[in-house]
């Protein structure tokens, strides 16, 4: 199998200010535990800017606009209590949409099996008119719309186990049949979203989690209702949002995940996708807020995608 990492130095430069959770060590503990001589096979591969084009496939131009000129010259600007921006955090949301958009050409294009995108600011959260939960731009749907877009697939899914629902996928796709998003999350949390009823036009999978469910939740949720849903779905590109959040050292919420959880679900999600799409699988970073876990995780879900099935 060839996984590809996207990254790019631009990552470490968006400053979120003293004391966010949402800072360049998080980064930077993940490419230090990539630096292990069991990932020596990881092809590293710069993110490239995103276009304005690619990024108003999901966002309204007026959103695109009015966040880029958000960006300040010198110090931080905050979009909102959470959103907190940089001179070159402009920079790094094209980048990071940029990321997933060349990760999901090069699967396609059969240059490499998948690809995990190392990027930040993360994206779920971002609505189609609206930057909000420490994220800018829609990283997860502007890829899964590039790939509709570019290359004519007709069914895309997002996976997304962040311990916080992505009310910005979810609101991207909501009203379109040619998207599957499953999520599980944390329930009564930011922000707010992703109740068991709200379902879009069918497309939409939510299973909120109970602070302190654990591996037996989450097997639970992944084979009594994301697996038939996706299975039904017969996707032919699948996307994750993997944020790490939900570990059980994480500060911002109460599950109970471990790495061994990560990797489980890595491997369910990539058998699907060896029968389903030819194992076509790109993956991005979302939450995650202990560092060691983080980097453990992200680890653990990176070796998975090494060790992917053969596709069908």
């Amino acid at each position: 199998m060839t996984t590809l990492l996207y990254t790019h130095p631009v990552f470490l430069e968006h400053d979120t200010g003293y004391g966010h959770p949402e800072c360049p060590a998080r980064l930077t503990a993940i490419l230090n535990a990539l630096k292990h001589s069991s990932f020596a096979a990881l092809q590293w591969r710069d993110a490239p800017l995103a276009a304005i084009e690619q990024l108003t496939r999901i966002h309204t131009a007026t959103h695109v606009e009015r966040t880029l000129s958000r960006i300040p010259k010198h110090g931080h600007y905050a979009i909102d209590g959470d959103t907190i921006v940089s001179p070159q955090s402009g920079e790094a949301a094209l980048r990071a949409a940029g990321a997933v958009c060349a990760a999901v050409d090069a699967i396609l294009q059969g240059e490499a099996d998948n690809a995990f995108c190392a990027i930040r600011p993360p994206g779920h959260h971002a609505e189609p008119n609206q930057a909000m939960g420490f994220c800018l731009f829609g990283n997860a749907a502007i890829g899964a719309a590039h790939a509709r877009a570019i290359h004519d697939l007709k069914r895309v899914a997002v996976i997304d186990f962040d311990v916080h629902h992505g009310n910005g996928t979810q609101a991207a796709f909501e009203h379109d049949p040619a998207y599957l998003y499953a999520s599980t999350h944390q329930a009564y949390i930011y922000p707010g979203t992703g109740r068991r009823e709200e379902r879009g036009i069918g497309n939409i999978i939510n299973v909120p989690l109970m602070a302190n469910s654990g591996s037996a939740d989450l097997r639970h949720a992944w084979r009594q209702d994301i697996e038939p849903a996706l299975r039904q779905f017969q996707p032919q590109f699948i996307l994750i949002s993997a944020g790490f959040d939900a570990h059980r050292l994480d500060p911002l919420a109460e599950l109970d995940f471990g790495e061994d959880d990560y990797r489980w679900l890595t491997q369910e999600i990539l058998k699907v996708a060896a029968e389903c799409c030819q194992g076509r699988v790109v993956s991005m970073l979302e939450g995650g807020y202990n560092l060691p876990a983080l980097a453990a995780s992200t680890a653990a879900h990176i070796k998975a995608l090494m060790e992917a099935p053969l596709a069908a």
